[in-house]
């Protein structure tokens, strides 16, 4: 398994298609997936047929973009990570998200590993602007942006198909830029 980054707690690393009831577990707690699908878990043939393979398109599209399995040390199943382009953005913009298991709640994971992505991502990729986006009432996620060093933008709203509760507060995006990266540092 390809290691892509190091932190003092966590590896990151690509996933790989025994990755799957890892990912099937994530995605089917109702809790992990409130903000997301209103807690419906995922499917475990979306999972296989959509999901994995679309994380293994992006390491060959982007090179040092796309979706990583976080594990502690020891190489327990954490979560993931991604950061990477979507197609709308802009050359130079990357978009930063995570999900973790609830036991990996409040431990600092998601900030650990948000802050190595983005001084990998201003440092060796040539990224000009990091953002990520939740919803409003998502306060634990917010909390991981900002201890990541991203500073609330904007609040916006989105037209979704199945609205979830606490959609009608708005989605929040939040960024950082390569020059206040720098001055950060």
């Amino acid at each position: 398994m390809t290691t892509f980054l190091e932190t003092e707690r966590l590896v990151l690393r690509r996933f790989t298609e025994s990755d799957v009831d890892a990912l099937v577990a994530l995605d089917g707690d109702p809790e992990v997936m409130r903000y997301i699908t209103g807690g419906a878990p995922t499917p475990r043939a979306e999972v296989v047929a959509d999901y994995l393979p679309a994380y293994f398109a992006y390491y060959e599209r982007f090179a040092g973009f796309g979706f990583w399995v976080a594990e502690d040390r020891a190489g327990e199943f954490l979560g993931w990570f991604h950061f990477r382009p979507r197609p709308e953005d802009p050359p130079g913009q990357v978009e930063l998200g995570y999900r973790f298991v609830r036991a990996a709640w409040g431990l600092g994971y998601g900030t650990e590993g948000s802050k190595a992505l983005i001084d990998k991502g201003f440092r060796e990729f040539g990224v000009e602007r990091v953002y990520a986006e939740t919803m409003v009432v998502n306060t634990g996620s917010r909390r991981v942006m900002e201890k990541s060093g991203l500073r609330q933008v904007r609040i916006f709203h989105q037209d979704w198909p199945h609205p979830i509760e606490g959609s009608e507060h708005g989605d929040v995006e939040y960024a950082l830029t390569r020059s206040e990266w720098a001055a950060l540092a």
